[in-house]
Parts: structure tokens; sequence; C-alpha cells
């Protein structure tokens, strides 16, 4: 009697996953800070979604800014650096034709020295410095009650020791495209600024 013979099926080997090479190499460089990896770029559109109000309350969309290289400055009118308020207008008026402006935001969380309400800065301005640049609302750019649009430009351009702003007559330079590509501690003159201002016009 003769054996039938079971023919046994092999169990096909298990497919074992591999990563292309170039996974790894992404990875290591993202971790190690070495070759042509990148963070991811912060979309420059997003300057334009924002809304603020203006020094008399009303919204004023930054969407009406495309085009425009902007110098985004916290204010103070009892401040050192006040005199700064000078310089801004006058690369305002330097600059605006080419399509150029400041947007100034009042500010009293450095040493109480914007403690005065909407109007009386807006006159304050006025009077003392002729200033013609838009002027915001007062806000806070620090801290849980910070103005949106302040969160996002600390976190496009951090600072030295900390992304929040130090003092009075900080500055953040957007590009036409809406990207931010300068900041600027209070100890810097706006007039210094100009050949950053022409880069990004």
């Amino acid at each position: 009697m003769m054996l039938q013979s079971r023919s046994i099926n092999a169990r096909p080997a298990a497919r074992v996953a591999t990563r292309p090479a170039r996974a790894y190499a992404v990875k290591a460089q993202a971790l190690f800070g070495f070759g042509s990896a990148k963070t991811a770029e912060p979309s420059a559109g997003e300057f334009y979604g924002f809304t603020v109000k203006d020094i008399d309350g009303k919204e004023f969309k930054l969407s009406t800014l495309k085009g425009k290289a902007v110098l985004v400055v916290n204010l103070a009118s009892q401040c050192g650096f006040t005199p700064q308020y000078s310089e801004l207008q006058g690369l305002y008026e330097k600059f605006g034709k080419q399509g150029f402006t400041v947007l100034g935001f009042p500010c009293n969380q450095f040493g109480a020295q914007e403690p005065g309400s909407n109007q009386s800065i807006k006159s304050f301005a006025k009077s003392n410095y002729g200033v013609t640049f838009p002027l915001m609302s007062k806000v806070d750019v620090n801290g849980p009650g910070a103005e949106p649009l302040f969160n996002w430009l600390k976190a496009q351009k951090g600072g030295l020791m900390g992304d929040d702003i130090k003092w009075n007559f900080s500055k953040f330079l957007v590009n036409k495209e809406g990207a931010v590509v300068g900041r600027y501690a209070s100890t810097a003159s706006p007039s210094s600024l100009e050949a950053d201002i022409r880069k990004a016009l």
C-alpha cells in the first residue's frame, strides 16, 4: 500500500516593512540640526488674517495692508524711548508712498508708562509728534490677555532670553508678503532700520 504524500504549503515569509533611508536621514537632520532638513515655515498669509481695533475702537483688518511692508511697534507716552515717535513718523513719511506703514499699539505693561485713555494717547501723539501713521487701541503684548497678533509675531521671531517683549518700543518688521523678517529691541532707533525696510519693500 502506497502512502500518499501530503504536500505542505510553506507559510509565506513575513514581510518586513522597511523605511526608506531618506526618512531616517531627514529624522536625524531634524533632531541634530544638520543637513538640509528644516522646520515648517510659518504661513506668511496668517498676518493678514488678524483683525485689531484702531485708536477709535473701530475694527482694523490687516488684510487691508496686503502688499505693504509694516513696522509693528508697542508704544508708551511716558517712556525714555517716547521720542522714537518722531523717527517712526519720519519713516512713515519717507517710505509711505513706496508701500510702507507703521502700526502703533499703545501698551501699559512696562512701568505703567501708558496710563491714559485711547483718546488721550491719540491727542498726545498728534500734538507732540505730528503722528499720522495708524494708531491702534491700547493692548497687552505679553501674558494671558495679550493681543493675538503679538503672540503670533513673537512666535515668528523669538527674542533673546525668551520670546516675551521686554519693554516699550519693541519692533517687528513684516515684509510685503506678510512674513516677519525682523525683530528689534527698544534700543534700536527707528532710523537705523531703513536698510531693512528697503529690503522688505
